[in-house]
């Protein structure tokens, strides 16, 4: 788990599977294992609200892209905070501990 970002506002961390360990996942009928698809996701709590959601699978690609974008373009904290409420508007899980 990296963090990403921190304000009075928001956390994003960026969480990674961890690919030295094996994993396995046990497929429908229950005994046969198959090796479990390494994923990474982001993590966007809004303070403000005490919600969070998860991006992962095709949401965390894009926002990937997003993060590269603020990379190269060094967007302001304003900038920053309007992309992340546009997200925040799709957490519906409260934080429980964090």
């Amino acid at each position: 788990m990296q963090m990403l970002y921190d304000s009075d506002s928001f956390v994003v961390l960026h969480l990674k599977p961890d690919l030295g360990l094996p994993t396995e996942v046990m497929l429908a009928d229950g005994q046969t294992p198959a090796p479990a698809l390494p994923r990474h996701g982001f993590e966007i709590v809004d303070k403000r609200s005490g919600k969070e959601v998860y991006l992962d699978g095709s949401w965390a690609e894009l926002f990937q892209q997003v993060i590269q974008s603020w990379q190269r373009e060094s967007p302001s904290e304003e900038e920053v905070e309007d992309t992340l409420e546009r997200y925040a508007q799709l957490a519906q899980n409260p934080v429980l501990i964090h």
